[in-house]
This record gives structure tokens, sequence and C-alpha cells, in this order.
């Protein structure tokens, strides 16, 4: 018998016993025959941003040299390309920060959630919010705005991807309560419009579609508390690195778990929010002169500048890990993860000495784009492309049909070719 689209969860029961398999060529050949070139996306923000000379390439094109951030993840160069120039058009400042995902407008619809709204129901998780130090600004946003929370312990990413019994039976009895409860704020609700002026109606109707949207969420959670959990060899953390100067250790074990949630179809959509505040890190047995933020803001100062590279150099070592894992894991098709897998690596600062909103680093690996690149995008341009742009492609490379998105009307698909 051919394999239906089902088959994909690849779990066999029997008597009571749930089994999850490993990924088949001949389940996933069928249900993925079609599809889009990417099937999973991932959103990974640094809040300070990168030291912009450090990061961007001086030439453009395919053979430009590597940056001193680049080097770390220089073996997968054929499978990335990096973007300069490009940004949303908004105001400067950390408070923009939210721009990001989200385009000219902060706190509206992100990019993640466009993605997980139309192809995040095939898996267990519609989308998953992660943070790796203290999450100091949102990322993702709802339709109607509303900020989606950010999972900061590893331990408690670990118990959704892999929950046991115990743990199951308490989400499903936080998950009923909540549904239940949402039901009578509904009624109630709907009570209320029914006595007051049209000003409030519209700002109840808003109301309204941001409950439905946490009730569409619940329901979706409430469903799939049954289905069969995967199993994975990599342990559970023993404990969170979430104090402040151990920011890159848990941004190490999130990486790790992401790829699991990846590998074992939990998800379709991530994100990861790299904050930055005050802490001082130790790197290679030396503690750096100032705090991270602090560093960012260093005003030319090269000794700053230098222990600021040094903070972002080891986000890239363990991006260049993440990216090693997606290209050694494969899909139920047999290939490697990152070939069907978006990856972003952006920010909504760029340049955070000067508190810049303008020319957001970003680099785009993966996916099935032809990549290899520096595209330098001239701002000062009349037709100089957005972000947002660039946000449209990746969206229609994942078989969306997006044409625009905040301010940006066009994609950039020509400058993959």
């Amino acid at each position: 018998m051919t394999p239906g689209p089902a088959s994909r969860r690849r779990f066999l029961k029997a008597a009571g016993v749930t089994l999850a398999l490993p990924a088949l060529e001949s389940f996933g050949a069928t249900a993925l025959a079609g599809k889009a070139k990417a099937q999973r996306l991932v959103c990974i923000g640094t809040y300070l941003g990168f030291h912009q000379p450090s990061f961007f390439p001086k030439q453009a094109g395919k053979d430009y040299e590597l940056s001193p951030l680049l080097k770390p993840i220089s073996d997968h160069r054929d499978q990335f390309t990096v973007f300069s120039g490009l940004d949303h058009r908004a105001p400067n400042g950390h408070n923009s920060w939210n721009n990001y995902l989200c385009g000219q407008l902060p706190d509206s619809y992100s990019l993640d959630q466009q993605v997980s709204d139309r192809i995040g129901q095939d898996s267990r998780f519609p989308s998953l919010q992660l943070t790796a130090g203290k999450a100091s600004r949102s990322m993702s946003h709802t339709k109607q705005g509303v900020a989606l929370p950010m999972i900061e312990r590893p331990t408690v990413l670990y118990s959704k991807l892999f929950a046991s019994p115990e743990d199951r039976a308490r989400s499903e009895y936080i998950l009923r309560s909540g549904h239940s409860s949402l039901d009578l704020v509904l009624e109630d609700a709907k009570r209320l419009q029914r006595n007051v002026s049209s000003l409030d109606k519209a700002k109840l109707d808003e109301y309204f579609d941001s409950l439905r949207e946490v009730e569409k969420r619940m329901s979706r959670q409430i469903e799939s508390v049954d289905d069969p959990i995967p199993e994975t060899d990599y342990p559970k953390p023993e404990y969170d690195p979430i104090a402040p100067t151990l920011q890159l250790e848990a941004e190490s074990i999130m990486y790790d778990l992401m790829v699991l949630a990846l590998e074992t179809e939990s998800t379709n959509v991530l994100s990861l929010f790299i904050g930055g505040l005050g802490q001082v890190f130790t790197i290679d047995g030396q503690t750096l002169q100032a705090g991270y933020h602090a560093l960012s803001h260093h005003g030319n100062d090269p000794d700053a500048i230098a222990d600021l590279i040094r903070v972002e150099t080891e986000h890239m070592k363990r991006f260049d890990r993440f990216l090693t894992q997606l290209r050694t894991k494969t899909d139920a098709n047999g290939e490697p993860l990152l070939d069907s897998t978006i990856v972003m690596l952006g920010t909504g600062m760029g340049d955070a000495s000067r508190h810049a909103n303008s020319n957001l680093p970003t680099l785009v690996a993966g996916g099935g784009f032809n990549h290899g690149k520096h595209i330098a995008v001239d701002p000062e341009a009349d037709d100089s492309p957005l972000l947002g742009d660039l946000y449209i492609s990746l969206m229609q490379q994942m078989g969306i049909e997006a044409e625009e998105f905040s301010n940006a009307k066009r994609n950039l698909n020509h400058l993959f070719s």
C-alpha cells in the first residue's frame, strides 16, 4: 500500500505500545513529492546585532574574502548568502528592534508566524519561540500583534519535545483548564459587546480576534496531546544555564534542541532570540573588559571592538555547529535537513554603537537556494530593495503565495540565480 500523508509521522501503534520509527525514504518521498523546495523556517535574531565591518565582506559576488565573523562558518560557504544594505526603513533605536521579523511596523504580524499559520499545522507545534539570554524584546507576533512568549529554559523545551507521561498529564490538565476559562471569557465578552458604543465594539472585536487566536493555538495543542512522542538519545539537560554569564552555554544547548525539534518533525517553524545585556563573559579563560551591552556601544574604541568581536565570534561558532548538524542530519527523503530548511540569521539592530537600524546584517542558509554569494544592495539607489522583499522570497521558496510584506512589495528571487 502506498503510504499517505499521515504516514509522515512514522509511528507504529499496537497493543497499547507506540514505537517511534526513524526517517524512512519510502514514506518521505511520497509525502513530500511536489512540495516546495523548503519546508521549514528557522529565524535567529541577535539583540545587539553584529559589528558591521567584521560581518560584511568587502567584496560583493561569489569571490568575496570571508570577513572575520564569517570565518567560523567557512565550511558552509556554498550553503549561505550574505546580504548587506537591507533594512525595513524603520526608525533608529533599541525600541525598534522588534521590527526585525515584523517589517516597518513593530509588533505586527511577524515572518515566522505568517509562515507558521500557513505550514505549521502539519507538526505537533505550529511554531516554537526560544531565547538564549534574557528576552528583552519580542521577536514573534501573531496576526493581531500579540507578542508570543519565548522559552528560556532548555529543560522546559526538552520536556515539550520529549515529555514523560507525567509531564503530558500535567500539560493536558493545564491546557484543558485554560481552554475552559477562555470559553467563559469569550461568553462574558460577547455579552458585554451587545451593550457598548460602536467605538468600544470595534475595540472588543480586536480583543475577540486575539482571544480566538489564543483559543485556536490551545485547541491545536489539546488535539495533539495524545500524539506519540518521539524518542531521542540526547540526554535531558541537567540544569538550566540561565544566569546571564552562561548565555553562550544556553545558546549551544538551544541549538542542539532545535536540531532535534526539526529532525523529529516536532515543528516546522523555529525562532531563537539571542539576548545581550550587561553580562561579562569569560572566553578561553579570559574575562572580558566590560559587559556585552557596553561592548556593543564601543564608540570605536579598538579594545572594546576587539572584545565585542570575540563575543560575536562565539555566537558564530555555535551557529556553525548548528549548520553542521543540519547538513549531517537527514529528512524523510534521506536528504540533508539544511537542503529543505531555510535558516536566517539576522538582527533588528544595524549598529548598536549608534543605535542605528539601517543596513541590517543578514545571512540566509539552506532552503534550496543557489548560495555562495555576498549580495551588496545600494540603500541609496532609487529602487533599493527592502529586507521585507527578502522575506517575500523566503515565503515563496516555501510555496507560500506572498506578494507583499509590510512596506515591501516585490521579491529578490533574481538575486539568488
